[in-house]
């Protein structure tokens, strides 16, 4: 069975709706008074509910999911089996940010010991770049969409179809992920180092007359 134009466009619009008015808690809303394991994975559930509904399963966030971040070094370990402010921002970062990008990756851009002054400031930065992203990416989804989602207003040569929509995002996605991991792998590297770089590539290409001769051998 193919997809039901109407329904997916309903679907979403209410997630617009709903996107337009989500954005991720203040860092001053953050509870700092020692959680438990069940009251961190309540809270983070809670603060992450932008999910759209198809996509909600509830085991985005486990606690065997917290205790490996914790093991791998990826988020600052509990003070006695409790979780503060900090380690909640960290969560909200981790779990946000590992849709597209792997946890190694997600460990460079905020590394686990770093002060919490240093990582207040950041995830204030990051809270905000969140918000603002949504707010692109509803653009966006208007703007790529508008012949699925206003079909009376093209000359049909613009026609499109959900699977169309899927590319475009799939695509999207996949080279968004490459600018992201290519920036992050960027961190610390000098001038120097990407001019030595560039040297040894150029060192290493062999001239195309190199090619013709080993061919013609």
């Amino acid at each position: 069975m193919d997809y039901d134009q109407t329904v997916v466009v309903g679907k979403l619009r209410r997630w617009e709706r709903y996107l337009e008015v989500f954005r991720l808690p203040k860092w001053s809303e953050i509870p700092d008074i020692g959680l438990y394991m069940d009251q961190v994975i309540r809270l983070i559930t809670q603060y992450l509910d932008y999910y759209p509904p198809e996509l909600k399963d509830g085991k985005y966030i486990t606690a065997t999911t917290v205790n490996n971040y914790v093991r791998m070094k990826i988020m600052p370990e509990p003070i006695k089996k409790k979780y503060y402010r900090i380690h909640i921002g960290y969560l909200i970062m981790i779990c946000t940010l590992k849709h597209s990008l792997s946890i190694a990756m997600v460990q460079k851009l905020i590394p686990a010991d770093i002060g919490e002054e240093e990582f207040c400031r950041i995830y204030e930065g990051y809270a905000e770049r969140h918000r603002l992203s949504a707010q692109k990416f509803i653009s966006q989804v208007k703007e790529i969409g508008a012949p699925l989602f206003h079909p009376e207003n093209s000359d049909g040569s613009d026609l499109m179809e959900v699977h169309d929509l899927i590319y475009d995002y799939a695509v999207l996605t996949g080279f968004s992920k490459l600018l992201t991991e290519k920036l992050v792998l960027l961190k610390s590297v000098t001038m120097d180092q990407v001019e030595a770089d560039t040297f040894a590539y150029k060192s290493d290409i062999r001239p195309a007359e190199a090619f013709s001769a080993d061919a013609d051998e």
